[in-house]
């Protein structure tokens, strides 16, 4: 007879629990919907968009209704850094929205990006890690356990400059196990409360 072992998953299942929405035939509450256009979208560009297209196309999902908005990576350049500050410093941004940034793990990427969002009325501090094999072996030559010291490393510095600089901020931690569902999940600087952001998700 042949050896079946070999068909054994060769993923990681989903913890119990974190499926249930899958169940659901309807939603319950209108879900919030966040814009990526200004971050992914812009990344497809093969001419990335320029500081005053990104402040009128801001503007643009701000009138759609978006309540909700990426706005980029301000560390990974000159041009996204100097767009969050020019929505922070001129008050472009509504009471009701919430600004979304990107930033990787990494301890000179983290201070930027806080640079860049000071004084925010409200955004969302989107740090993350590369946990596949491929990158843990190939790119960053870590064991498992190092790789989450980065993913804590970045939390305790998140926490700790939420602290140091003016806004008010929440978090969202993902980790890229590509090519597997990217996992998010987000917490409350004031509220010890985390909230799988899992598709679908609501923002409380």
């Amino acid at each position: 007879m042949m050896d079946a072992t070999k068909y054994a998953p060769g993923y990681y299942p989903v913890p119990a629990g974190y499926d249930s929405w899958v169940k659901k035939d309807h939603i319950e509450k209108a879900p919030a919907w966040c814009s990526v256009d200004l971050r992914d979208g812009n990344q497809a560009l093969i001419v990335p968009m320029s500081l005053e297209e990104k402040l009128e196309f801001f503007q643009m999902l701000v009138k759609i209704g978006f309540k909700e908005i990426e706005v980029g990576f301000p560390a990974a350049s000159d041009t996204e850094y100097e767009f969050l500050r020019t929505l922070i410093e001129k008050n472009m941004i509504p009471e009701d929205v919430t600004v979304q940034v990107l930033t990787q793990c990494r301890d000179h990427i983290i201070r930027k990006t806080f640079e860049a969002v000071k004084g925010a009325p409200r955004a969302v501090i989107h740090f993350y890690n590369s946990t596949s094999v491929a990158q843990r072996e190939q790119v960053f030559h870590k064991s498992k356990e190092e790789i989450k010291q980065i993913a804590t490393d970045g939390a305790k510095l998140v926490k700790q400059l939420s602290e140091e600089y003016e806004g008010n901020f929440l978090f969202e931690y993902s980790l890229r196990a590509l090519p597997a569902p990217r996992w998010t999940m987000r917490w409350m600087c004031a509220t010890p409360c985390w909230t799988s952001c899992s598709p679908p998700r609501t923002v409380p």
